[in-house]
């Protein structure tokens, strides 16, 4: 049986591949309505639920809040044979960081600014 929080997980990153974007684990967790957790834990928690659950949903679109990752694991591969582009993250050793990171992110900040004047 799936968490609710997974759930709201699930509708996360369904959002996310509808927009071809990705999202930090605290942009993820606040999207679905909690709190990321120290150093994401909650969400990576939520993510694994996720890829059980549901597999067909692109979890790897949620990346740690530096957007650093580990080069060469499943999470780098995924992101790259999705067509996103990576580069060295400098100052993590042999990590790496996706490639015009701040723009390939999902805000979703503005919205409540934006149904508001829908509404008026």
């Amino acid at each position: 049986m799936s968490s609710t929080r997974a759930a709201g997980v699930a509708e996360v990153l369904w959002e996310l591949k509808r927009a071809d974007k990705v999202a930090t684990y605290s942009a993820v967790a606040e999207r679905a309505g909690f709190s990321a957790g120290s150093t994401g834990r909650t969400v990576i928690t939520a993510l694994k639920v996720v890829r059980r659950d549901w597999p067909h949903l692109q979890w790897w679109r949620a990346v740690k809040d530096d957007g650093v990752l580990e080069k060469g694991s499943e999470h780098h591969e995924r992101l790259i044979e999705s067509g996103f582009e990576i580069e060295p993250a400098d100052g993590h050793g042999d990590a790496v960081v996706l490639k015009g990171f701040e723009q390939l992110q999902m805000h979703w900040s503005d919205e409540p600014a934006a149904e508001a004047a829908d509404e008026a």
